[in-house]
């Protein structure tokens, strides 16, 4: 028997990637900031936590908007590309946008070796961030939920204790008395 998998479960999926891939990704491309070079050990942690924190809440409010728009109550067994892009979309927008208005009135600034996008200016390393994180937390998604049989026998080897997990087909003995019981 398999354990259902609901929707909350995928949200939850969804959650934990963007937040350790946003993570890692604002840690890698800092020296393509200014603050790079110029800001403190501490003044960088910062920064990168918060602009974590920042692409987390626009990556789940663009999940969350997404699914009320094109999801159904079986998101994401059905209309998922649908909302995965109408997300991607709506990320990449927002980072443009924010992009642009932070650099502007000087709240951050690119480094010479920040690669940007011709006309407006933007940072191609956050653009390429909303495509790439998502696209990862989409995929994680998809990704099968192991079932109880299949975990206890990745585990077989591990000699850990089973939590009343059976690996028979047949119904266990307690059941199939109250099951006789009841016919």
């Amino acid at each position: 028997m398999s354990v259902p998998v609901t929707w909350l479960t995928k949200i939850r999926r969804y959650l934990a990637v963007l937040t350790i891939g946003n993570l890692i990704w604002e840690f890698a491309q800092m020296p393509l900031y200014s603050l790079w070079n110029t800001g403190s050990t501490q003044e960088i942690i910062f920064a990168a936590i918060h602009c974590t924190g920042g692409d987390v809440l626009i990556g789940m409010a663009a999940l969350i908007g997404s699914i009320l728009l094109f999801g159904t109550s079986i998101w994401p067994n059905a209309r998922f590309v649908i909302v995965a892009i109408s997300t991607l979309a709506a990320g990449l927008v927002y980072t443009i946008y924010s992009e642009h208005l932070n650099t502007a009135r000087g709240a951050w600034s690119y480094s010479p070796l920040m690669p940007v996008l011709a006309g407006l200016g933007t940072g191609l390393a956050p653009l390429t961030q909303w495509l790439v994180v998502p696209l990862l937390a989409f995929a994680f998604i998809r990704l099968p939920q192991m079932d109880r049989r299949s975990a206890k026998h990745s585990l077989s080897g591990l000699d850990l204790p089973t939590m009343a997990i059976t690996t028979s087909s047949s119904t266990p003995d307690h059941l199939a008395r109250s099951n006789r019981r009841a016919s």
